[in-house]
């Protein structure tokens, strides 16, 4: 179950707006299908991004994939807990496990990403 409070990008990317910041993860969903992640890489501070831009990449024994940004912003912070310690994101992706903070460009909003029901049926079809 995926948390309510969320929204979801089809590619399995979650994002929440707190104030004027959205935070931005991976899905527990996408984790596992990974399978023990190896590496990861993320924007640096200051990256201006827009939708479906790739904003770094996770790699595991299994698989290499993109991490695409949900949402148009400028890279705030980097976690670099989740850097150093990749069990955070194995672990506690929806929580310890965050991956970017960004600033959203002036009137972006959530409204155009799945919701916890719409992302569990799309996961549901895999």
């Amino acid at each position: 179950m995926n948390p309510e409070n969320l929204r979801y990008a089809p590619s399995h990317e979650w994002a929440k707006l707190d104030g004027d910041t959205v935070t931005i993860g991976v899905t527990k969903f996408a984790v596992e299908q990974l399978t023990e992640p190896t590496f990861l890489e993320l924007a640096k501070v200051g990256k201006a991004l827009k939708p479906g831009d790739e904003l770094g990449v996770i790699e595991s024994v299994k698989s290499t994939s993109s991490i695409y940004a949900p949402i148009a912003g400028e890279v705030l912070e980097v976690n670099k807990a989740a850097l150093d310690n990749l069990a955070l994101v194995n672990d506690d992706p929806f929580g310890a496990g965050w991956l970017l903070k960004i600033k959203p460009v002036a009137g972006s909003t959530l409204e155009h990403l799945l919701t916890a029901e719409q992302y569990d049926a799309q996961i549901a079809g895999h």
